[in-house]
């Protein structure tokens, strides 16, 4: 047996949300989306990138890595197929029976053929599949920093599971993770918010926010009865109705909506053209009936596990509107959700279970981290960084970004290590005082170049939060949709949405002391210790992972300035 300590590398590859993360010594050493160095938004690529980053900080060579963790167990497609000849025999799915059975096979063969181009790349390693919703959930609860939790998962599909619900608890070094309700395929609340998406006019697996946005523009009761019909909720969870969400086969010759679905709503919505009544209110209701099925798997989860805590994984967890909804009305007392709540997490996911399965510890790390990706102290650009811009150095960075915030500028942050996930947290940010009335048109039409009617999170101090939001707990990773008081209406209106909500993020100086002076010195300026935050990236592209991209995004936006860690960087 080997005596090496567990050098294990994670990998989320081969299908979107390409990521990489590495434990070594028993710790998560890093987690980096493949996206933000490639600069291609959703990247299926190897993540060599991420992994030569990851090899060179933790200061260790590819041959010494002792384990592999893929974010899938090719092994348990299998189950799709002969799960798909049940559907032989109802009317209703029988002639998408076998093309399931069919794209269930040739999933788990390139699934299979991944593991083994794994094993070619890393032949002094041990490569394993972990099976996915675990993966999400250990990385959850992990990520959680608590001690005894319900477990949520819900996304569109991981190998046949689609949701599922386990106990989570430390015991000694390590955990005792149980499933204890599973949902399988053809039920699948990811599947049935993608399919919608599409069909409004989004990239599923990508836009499905836009939606979720437009949803607050619409009325529900126009579609309620159709998605109670469409997704119906269970005494076990909850199931889709074959006749408007067909039976999924993984081939794009398979369209995710009925012609009956297509009928009582309306026909496919062109990318780009106008939006009509019709689609507002199309989104409102998907987004209410994922709503109350999400609050719905939330108290079975309460009721199976008797936990008071929860933690939420899975793609469906970056619905912030859902999540509010389940803090709100699903009985448990705090309600968590990992900065990298999608895919990408998983390659963590992964890591940390092959770890606790083989050394019966839960490497450190996790619990509430999420700047996890490359830095760049010391980066040197010169007063004439690129032809049309210029830069200088400052002497007191907070201080400086807060006057120039306050003065009405619109200003890219890049600093410190890389957040995981899909939301910017302060080290690639892009930051406006929520005191302009203009200005969320301005970020929307000059600088992020996206849907008119798209809200924007603010960031605020965790003790001054409660004065602004109704939340009544941390978020640190802008996950969850909180109601506002009647203080956020009457001086940050720009920030709350139709629906009356804002998805905010709770900031402590321990988590980001350059973001908490900003908003500590803005504060004194204003007398408001709230900032509008997104990420630095334009539509289409991912979150600016280097110098370089943040450069681009300042070039091609209508970004007033950009501090790159103390550069002060600006058009000539």
């Amino acid at each position: 047996m080997s005596t090496r300590p567990p050098l294990v590398l994670g990998l989320c590859s081969g299908t979107h949300d390409s990521a990489a993360a590495l434990l070594s010594g028993g710790k998560l050493v890093g987690l980096v989306e493949e996206e933000r160095l490639n600069g291609e938004k959703h990247t299926r690529a190897f993540p060599r990138n991420a992994i030569a980053w990851l090899l060179e900080h933790a200061d260790v060579a590819a041959s010494e890595i002792t384990s592999v963790a893929y974010n899938f167990q090719p092994g348990l497609y299998r189950e799709g197929v002969l799960s798909s000849l049940s559907h032989l025999l109802r009317s209703s799915t029988r002639s998408r029976a076998l093309p399931r059975a069919n794209s269930f096979r040739k999933v788990h063969r390139r699934a299979t053929e991944r593991l083994a181009n794994l094993a070619d790349r890393f032949p002094q390693a041990d490569v394993v599949g972990v099976e996915h919703h675990r993966a999400h959930g250990i990385y959850a609860f992990a990520a959680s920093g608590y001690e005894s939790a319900a477990v949520l998962v819900v996304d569109s599909l991981g190998e046949t599971t689609t949701t599922s619900i386990a106990r989570a608890r430390l015991e000694g070094d390590g955990v005792r993770y149980e499933p204890v309700a599973l949902i399988s395929d053809p039920a699948s609340l990811g599947y049935a918010y993608g399919a919608v998406t599409q069909h409004l006019g989004w990239r599923r697996g990508d836009e499905e926010g836009t939606v979720m946005a437009l949803a607050a523009l619409g009325d529900p009761a126009r579609y309620r009865g159709l998605f109670q019909k469409g997704i119906r909720t269970t005494g076990d969870g909850f199931a889709l109705d074959p006749s408007l969400f067909p039976l999924r086969v993984v081939s794009s010759r398979y369209p995710r909506l009925s012609s009956a679905f297509v009928a009582a709503t309306c026909p496919p919505r062109v990318p780009g053209s106008a939006l009509r009544r019709v689609h507002a209110d199309l989104a409102a209701a998907l987004q209410e009936r994922t709503e109350q099925v999400m609050v719905h798997l939330a108290r079975r989860a309460r009721a199976l596990t008797g936990e008071t805590l929860l933690c939420v994984g899975g793609g469906v967890a970056m619905n912030c509107l859902s999540i509010g909804a389940i803090v709100r009305e699903s009985g448990f007392e705090e309600v968590s959700v990992p900065p990298a709540p999608g895919d990408a997490g998983t390659a963590a996911g992964a890591a940390l279970a092959h770890h606790l399965d083989t050394t019966g510890t839960l490497a450190s790390g996790a619990a509430r981290r999420c700047y996890l990706g490359p830095a760049y102290p010391g980066i040197e650009l010169g007063s004439r960084p690129r032809e049309g811009l210029s830069a200088h150095l400052v002497t007191d960075p907070a201080r400086h970004l807060a006057q120039r915030l306050a003065d009405g500028q619109i200003v890219g942050v890049f600093q410190g290590r890389l957040e995981a996930g899909p939301r910017a947290l302060g080290n690639r940010s892009i930051l406006a005082s929520p005191l302009r009335p203009d200005v969320v048109d301005r970020l929307n039409s000059t600088v992020k170049f996206r849907e008119s009617f798209r809200p924007f999170a603010p960031v605020v101090l965790e003790d001054k939060a409660a004065d602004y939001f109704t939340l009544g707990q941390p978020s640190p990773f802008m996950s969850i949709a909180s109601g506002v008081t009647p203080l956020a209406r009457e001086t940050i209106p720009t920030v709350v949405h139709r629906n009356g909500t804002a998805r905010v993020q709770t900031l402590t100086r321990r988590h980001n002391p350059l973001l908490a002076e900003v908003l500590t010195v803005f504060a004194e300026l204003t007398g408001v210790p709230v900032l509008i935050n997104t990420s630095l990236n334009v539509k289409g592209k991912p979150i600016c992972g280097t110098p370089e991209m943040a450069l681009d995004c300042l070039e091609t936006s209508g970004l007033d300035a950009l501090l790159l860690e103390q550069w002060w960087v600006e058009k000539a």
